[in-house]
């Protein structure tokens, strides 16, 4: 069934983005030293392939947890707030440095804020947007007035140096929102949250949850299933179909043309993916922000990554009309509009 999305009615309130933080590890891992567990294959092609020159990499001890505080403490400044005003933390991510307690939990811990509502969600790549509009949902419904929307992704725990197809892709990271219905902030629309199940495998790591629990130590195991596995024709695939249904919705939604996008704010797939994107929605690729030449695939920090590195360069102006977009593991899909 097609929705018509300009019958829908929308809450007046305004829910705003008071500021945004990102932050990666100092450790910068270029193409170079992947390739050499690949002689066959040669920098100009992975390039070609996905867009990505370099990534960063977290130490061993490294956490999660301490790299999204980071991000959180530049969102927190950029917004004039301190730790103490915030009444709830929304973790995204896939890759939590423990499943119990929550990563919420342990930034909370970690930022002095003894008592808030805490808890992580997982969607994917798609993560962060689904956290924002759940964040948004949550103070027009009064549940909560400030909330810090936050991702942190340490992928390079979980990817397989020697898959030439998911080795090259994948980064670590972190990105923070800080969520408000306080006026002068970036106001942050309805945004749409989808999915399709029929391509649950695309895009899995299989491993180490309670159907396929960890092996002792010591025990045979194909260590296979603890790395995520890609799919890569499939992905490709639906990954350029959903970044477009996403930016089309948008744009019919919010009763808007191409030509009214300022930016677009995509999740950081695949380069080859987001120039097929642009094509088939009519808007120009140099509206794209990119950066995954720098950070690659980092998931559900990708978006919030771009979108704070686009801040501080300083490329938005105001009132200008901004287009998330991203495709995850699941599938999941999410989109929407931010009006900076």
């Amino acid at each position: 069934m097609r929705v018509n999305w300009g019958a829908l009615n929308t809450s007046t309130q305004t829910v705003c983005i008071a500021g945004i933080g990102h932050a990666v590890p100092p450790h910068i891992r270029a193409n170079s030293e992947i390739l050499k567990a690949f002689p066959d294959r040669t920098e100009e092609q992975m390039v070609h392939l996905t867009g990505i020159k370099e990534r960063r990499y977290a130490a061993e001890g490294d956490s999660a947890t301490a790299l999204a505080a980071i991000a959180v403490q530049h969102a927190l400044k950029q917004a004039g707030m301190t730790a103490d005003q915030i009444d709830g933390i929304i973790m995204a991510t896939l890759i939590p440095d423990q499943p119990v307690p929550s990563m919420a939990s342990a930034l909370a811990k970690e930022l002095g804020i003894p008592r808030v509502l805490a808890f992580d969600l997982n969607a994917a790549c798609s993560g962060w947007l689904y956290a924002l509009e759940v964040g948004r949902a949550f103070i027009l419904a009064g549940t909560a007035k400030n909330l810090i929307v936050v991702t942190a992704e340490l992928l390079s725990r979980i990817t397989n140096p020697q898959d030439h197809r998911t080795a090259f892709l994948f980064g670590d990271g972190a990105g923070a929102a800080i969520l408000t219905a306080q006026p002068g902030g970036h106001r942050l629309h309805r945004l749409s949250l989808s999915g399709d199940a029929t391509q649950f495998e695309a895009i899995q790591r299989p491993g180490g949850g309670a159907r396929m629990p960890w092996p002792e130590t010591g025990a045979s195991a194909d260590l296979e299933h603890f790395y995520l596995q890609m799919d890569g024709a499939a992905v490709f695939k639906h990954a350029v179909i959903g970044f477009a249904e996403q930016i089309e919705q948008t744009l019919a939604r919010e009763n808007l043309k191409p030509e009214d996008i300022a930016w677009i704010v995509p999740h950081q797939a695949n380069e080859r993916i987001l120039k097929a994107v642009s094509r088939r929605v009519g808007i120009p690729y140099d509206k794209f922000v990119v950066t995954i030449h720098r950070y690659g695939n980092t998931s559900a920090a990708s978006v919030s990554m771009a979108l704070g590195w686009a801040a501080e360069e300083g490329i938005f102006t105001d009132g200008e009309k901004i287009i998330f977009c991203s495709v995850g593991a699941g599938l999941t899909f999410a989109g929407g509009l931010l009006v900076w």
